[in-house]
């Protein structure tokens, strides 16, 4: 009798787990190749709290719903220490021995780039949530992304800054083997000589990833009399060269770019930040809506506002998870599964991120508007404007 009731009891078990997807061990299982160590650490740091904070929300639910069962989330976080090399490497051990149903990362276009091309020869569905350099996707059908595009971003930062500064005259200080810093340089240097004619880029300046003395640099680019200075730089680079400009006795404001929106650069930068302006793709203050229940959360569990890396990781995921449910149910073949999901991607036509509304195009970019962002007097980023594609 023991024996039947025992037997019972585990039939009735391994029911449960087969009705919620566990007996088999299925779950689904992300990879997220990001920059924990290296120049820009805390870009990979936002990318896992975000990410943790959706795989816990969804997971306290009992896992993602597809096709009425659960599945529980799982994410493998890898450090690309920020090096190209690195980054096709961790892509190709999530891809191959992890067996990953989808890549959300890298995030800077140095990593994003090359690990796209992995990816893509792999039939992986990739999507960036912060890289802006084209060839991240361009002939890539299997790789997205959720960020806007340099060749957008370079005219808006360019209209803000001849309207805002009442600038003529420009200089570029940018990191010469950074994909994303250089193609948005030379983006901006052919849109402001449209507008304001050949030569009025006085200044276009370039230094090396480990370089730390920008004092050669920022010598020419005064010496030039530019109305403004533009840095496409992270924020481990913005940081230290607007810092040594002050000190150069430069007066002129700055304009920057996305990559200036970490949590850390006002730590890295201080007061010599203040005032300055940045384009970037949400900015938190004035929040409302979903984009404010995200901050909110964010905050709550680890103690300060999320950056422009952790909602674009949040819009990131959320894409992915609704291209699985889209599918109807958990295919046991990863490859089969895989095309399913970059499928259900490239079929999307709108979608509302809290990074706003979006919808993309053949080559699985996003068409959505920019914010232009203030760092006012007490360091906070505080919203200025919001441009639109025409």
């Amino acid at each position: 009798m023991l024996k039947h009731t025992h037997a019972l009891v585990l039939a009735c078990v391994a029911t449960l787990l087969m009705a919620g997807g566990v007996l088999a061990g299925q779950t689904v299982k992300i990879g997220f190749p990001i920059p924990l160590t290296g120049e820009i650490p805390k870009v990979g740091e936002s990318t896992k709290l975000a990410a943790v904070l959706y795989k816990d929300e969804i997971n306290a639910k009992g896992g993602l719903e597809v096709g009425g069962t659960k599945y529980p989330l799982e994410f493998i976080f890898e450090d690309n220490e920020a090096k190209s090399e690195t980054a096709v490497n961790v892509t190709l051990k999530l891809i191959d021995r992890d067996e990953v149903l989808a890549i959300i990362g890298p995030q800077s276009s140095r990593q994003a780039v090359p690990a796209g091309a992995v990816a893509n020869d792999n039939e992986t569905p990739l999507i960036t949530p912060w890289s802006t350099n084209p060839d991240a996707t361009r002939d890539r059908p299997w790789v997205f992304r959720v960020a806007f595009l340099d060749p957008f971003q370079a005219p808006v930062v360019a209209d803000f800054a001849a309207k805002e500064f009442k600038a003529q005259k420009a200089a570029v200080l940018f990191e010469i083997s950074n994909d994303y810093s250089k193609g948005l340089a030379d983006n901006f240097k052919d849109i402001w000589e449209k507008l304001q004619g050949k030569g009025s880029v006085v200044a276009f300046e370039s230094h090396g990833p480990k370089d730390s003395d920008f004092s050669a640099q920022l010598t020419k680019i005064i010496a030039a009399k530019p109305d403004f200075i533009f840095l496409p730089q992270n924020y481990s680079f913005a940081a230290p060269i607007v810092r040594q400009a002050r000190e150069l006795s430069y007066k002129g404001p700055f304009m920057g770019s996305d990559a200036w929106g970490s949590a850390e650069l006002m730590k890295l930068c201080g007061d010599a930040c203040k005032g300055q302006f940045f384009s970037t793709h949400y900015a938190a203050a004035g929040a409302t809506g979903a984009t404010r229940e995200f901050i909110d959360k964010y905050n709550k569990k680890y103690g300060y506002v999320p950056d422009d890396v952790a909602a674009l990781t949040w819009d990131a995921v959320d894409l992915v998870m609704e291209a699985i449910q889209k599918v109807g149910n958990l295919e046991k073949d990863v490859r089969k599964m895989r095309k399913l999901i970059r499928d259900n991607l490239a079929s999307v036509k709108a979608f509302n991120g809290i990074t706003g509304a979006m919808s993309f195009d053949a080559e699985g970019d996003p068409i959505k508007c920019a914010v232009i962002v203030a760092i006012d007097d007490k360091g906070d980023f505080t919203f200025k404007e919001s441009v639109c594609p025409k």
